[in-house]
């Protein structure tokens, strides 16, 4: 759990961690690991790590003023989801190639669970984990 909510970045963090972890059918269960001691940097602290059927799906970054998910797996789609959900998205130039969605808002936290469940999807897809959808 994380201990301490002085900025909006943990609060963000920790509604993406509840959504997640949730089991009610809207959003598949995934394995979160979390840290427990955050202090949001301006180039963000690692909060979370997402995996799913033991895949490493994405990492959830804290920053003082919101949180932001870096997609490992299926960049295209979520790339293309978020964009789709009005979220801001942008690519990271790493080697192998990231998206970057960005979790400003209480109101983005929905938006950034179904790209979550999205890149899910595309990576149990037999087309391939980076097709768009």
């Amino acid at each position: 759990m994380i201990e301490d909510d002085r900025s909006e970045g943990l609060r963000l963090v920790r509604r993406l961690r509840e959504g997640l972890v949730r089991n009610d059918g809207s959003t598949p269960r995934f394995d979160v690991d979390h840290e427990t001691a955050i202090d949001p940097t301006p180039d963000g602290t690692l909060a979370a790590t997402l995996a799913a059927d033991g895949r490493s799906l994405a990492a959830v970054y804290a920053q003082p003023t919101r949180a932001y998910v870096e997609f490992e797996a299926a960049p295209t789609v979520a790339a293309a989801s978020a964009d789709a959900a009005g979220l801001r998205v942008r690519p990271k130039a790493s080697r192998p190639p990231k998206t970057l969605v960005f979790v400003e808002s209480v109101g983005d936290v929905e938006p950034a669970l179904g790209v979550i469940a999205a890149v899910h999807a595309a990576s149990e897809s037999p087309r391939g984990a980076d097709e768009s959808p």
